[in-house]
C-alpha cells in the first residue's frame, strides 16, 4: 500500500515538472534581460553620477538612491498597478523587466564606481604623461582595469538577481514560484511543489556562488601580482 501510494506521488509529481520547468526558464530569461540592459545601465549611471553638469549629476543621484532605497518588490508594483493610475499600462513582464532593470542598474553603478575608483592614480597620471585624452584614458586604462574588479561582486549581483525574479509571481508572471503556487492551490501539495522551486534555485546559485568565489581569488591573485 505505501508503495502504491509513493508511485503516486511521484507521478503527480513529475507530471509537475514540465510546468516547473517553463517558470524556471521565465525566471533564467528575466534575469539575463536583466543583467544585459542593467550593468550597461550601471555604467552609465557610474559614470554621470560623478559628472561635472549639476543636473546630470542630481539627476543621476535621484534615479541611483530611489532604486537603491526602494524595495524591488515596490518598483515591480509601482510599475504594474501604480502605472496604470496615471495612464501607462504595463504588460506583467515589461513591468518586471523595467523594475528590475532600474534596481540593477542602482545597485551595478555603485559597484562599478567602487571598480572605477580602485585603479591607482598612477595609472590616470601615466595616461596624461602619454598626452591621452580624458576619453582615451577612460576607455583604455581605467575601465578594463575597474571593471575587471568589479566583475565577482557583479556576478554575486547576478546570484541575488536570479533569487529577485521570483518576486515577479506578485505581478502574475508565471516563473517558477508562481507555477509552485498554482500547482499547490489545483492539488494541495504545497510542500512539494515549493521543495522542487528551492532545488531548482539552489542547482543553479550554489555552483554560481563557487564560480564568484573562485573569480575574486583570481582577481585578489592579480591585484598581489
Amino acid at each position: 500500500m505505501m508503495k502504491l501510494w509513493m508511485n503516486t506521488e511521484w507521478e503527480m509529481i513529475r507530471s509537475w515538472l514540465p510546468q516547473l520547468w517553463d517558470g524556471l526558464v521565465l525566471n533564467l530569461q528575466l534575469t539575463l534581460i536583466t543583467l544585459l540592459l542593467g550593468i550597461p545601465l550601471g555604467l552609465l549611471w557610474a559614470v554621470t553620477v560623478r559628472a561635472r553638469n549639476r543636473p546630470v549629476r542630481y539627476a543621476t543621484l535621484f534615479l541611483v538612491e530611489i532604486g537603491r532605497g526602494a524595495p524591488a518588490l515596490v518598483l515591480l508594483q509601482f510599475m504594474y498597478s501604480g502605472l496604470p493610475q496615471g495612464g501607462l499600462v504595463l504588460s506583467s513582464m515589461t513591468s518586471a523587466i523595467v523594475a528590475l532593470v532600474w534596481s540593477t542598474g542602482a545597485y551595478t553603478s555603485e559597484i562599478i564606481r567602487g571598480g572605477l575608483e580602485s585603479v591607482p592614480q598612477g595609472q590616470r597620471e601615466a595616461s596624461e604623461a602619454l598626452n591621452l585624452s580624458v576619453g582615451d584614458t577612460f576607455r583604455y586604462v581605467i575601465l578594463p582595469q575597474g571593471f575587471w574588479v568589479a566583475v565577482p561582486a557583479l556576478m554575486g549581483f547576478a546570484i541575488l538577481v536570479f533569487q529577485g525574479t521570483s518576486l515577479c509571481f506578485a505581478i502574475g508572471l508565471p516563473e517558477i514560484l508562481a507555477q509552485a503556487n498554482d500547482i499547490g492551490a489545483t492539488t494541495f501539495r504545497y510542500f512539494p511543489a515549493y521543495t522542487i522551486t528551492g532545488i531548482a534555485f539552489a542547482g543553479i546559485c550554489i555552483p554560481a556562488s563557487i564560480l564568484v568565489g573562485w573569480l575574486e581569488h583570481k582577481v585578489a591573485t592579480r591585484l598581489r601580482s
